[in-house]
C-alpha cells in the first residue's frame, strides 16, 4: 500500500473511534532539558574569577570527598524532589506543565473527532495516559538512587564542571534505558482498558512502518513512556538549576561549599 493511502487510512480509523486532545505546546517542554550544575572552565592561573564563573582557588581546595558528597548530595536532593512531584496522582494531569497530550496523529484528527460525538472516548484515553505516568514514575526512583549511589569520581568531577546538561546527561545515560523497560508494561496495562488505544496501536504501528509516524509514536505505550522520562529528566533539570542557582538556599553547607566554588561564590 502507498504511503498516501496508509496515512489516509490511518487518519480515517481514528477519526471514526476518537477524538482530540487540549491544545497543547509541545515545544515549551522540549526546551532545554537539565540545565543543570557547572558550567565554564576555571579561569587563569592568577586570574581573579569574575561573578558566577568558577574560582579556580576554592575548587582546587575541595577535596575528592566534598565533591562527591556535594555533587551526590545534588543529584539526590533534584531526582527526589522530581519524582515526588510527577508520581502522585494529577502530577502529570494535573499540571498543565507536565500533562501528557494525545499522540500527534490523534490531534490532527481533533476536528473530525469531536464532530462525530466522540469527545469522550478522547478524554477518556488523555486521563488513561496521564494515570499511566503517574503510575510509572515512582518506578525511577530506585534506579536514579542507584545512578547517584554508583557515580564516580570522575563522574561528578565532569558534572560539576561540565555543560549545562551535564546531570540530566549522566542521570539519562545510566536510567533511560531500565527506565523504559519498567515503564512499558505499566503504561500498557493501564491504557489497554480504552478502546481507543487499542484502535491507534493497531493503525499507528503499521504507518510507522512506512515512515509515516515516528518510531517512538508507533504504539500508546512507546509514546506514553517517552513522554512520560522527558518530562521526568526536565523536571530533575529543573531542581538541579534551583541549586546552582542558590546552593546556600538549600541549608546544606556542603552544598554551598562545592557550588559556591564551581559559580565563583
Amino acid at each position: 500500500m502507498r504511503r498516501r493511502d496508509i496515512a489516509g487510512a490511518l487518519l480515517a480509523a481514528l477519526s471514526a473511534r476518537v477524538v482530540p486532545a487540549q491544545a497543547f505546546d509541545l515545544g515549551a517542554l522540549q526546551g532545554p532539558l537539565g540545565q543543570v550544575l557547572g558550567g565554564a572552565q576555571p579561569g587563569a592561573p592568577g586570574a581573579a574569577s569574575a561573578p558566577g564563573t568558577p574560582d579556580s582557588a576554592a575548587l582546587a581546595g575541595l577535596s575528592d570527598a566534598e565533591v562527591g558528597r556535594g555533587l551526590k548530595a545534588a543529584l539526590s536532593r533534584g531526582a527526589d524532589i522530581a519524582v515526588r512531584e510527577l508520581g502522585r496522582e494529577n502530577g502529570f494531569y494535573g499540571n498543565a506543565k507536565w500533562r501528557i497530550p494525545l499522540p500527534p496523529a490523534l490531534d490532527r484528527a481533533a476536528s473530525l473527532m469531536r464532530v462525530a460525538g466522540l469527545g469522550a472516548q478522547a478524554d477518556a484515553l488523555e486521563l488513561a495516559i496521564n494515570r499511566a505516568a503517574e503510575s510509572a514514575v515512582p518506578q525511577a526512583r530506585t534506579l536514579l538512587v542507584d545512578a547517584v549511589r554508583t557515580m564516580s569520581l570522575a563522574d561528578a568531577k565532569g558534572i560539576l564542571t561540565g555543560g549545562d546538561e551535564a546531570a540530566t546527561d549522566y542521570f539519562r545515560r545510566k536510567t533511560a534505558a531500565p527506565l523504559t523497560q519498567r515503564f512499558l508494561p505499566i503504561v500498557a496495562r493501564a491504557t489497554d482498558r480504552v478502546g481507543l488505544a487499542r484502535s491507534y496501536d493497531r493503525f499507528a504501528g503499521q504507518a510507522a512502518q512506512f515512515g509515516l509516524l515516528q518510531q517512538d509514536q508507533s504504539s500508546i505505550e512507546q509514546y506514553v513512556t517517552a513522554q512520560a522520562l522527558a518530562r521526568l529528566y526536565q523536571a530533575i533539570g529543573e531542581q538541579e538549576r534551583a541549586i546552582r542557582a542558590d546552593p546556600l538556599g538549600t541549608g546544606s553547607k556542603l552544598l554551598g561549599k562545592v557550588f559556591g566554588a564551581a559559580l565563583g561564590r
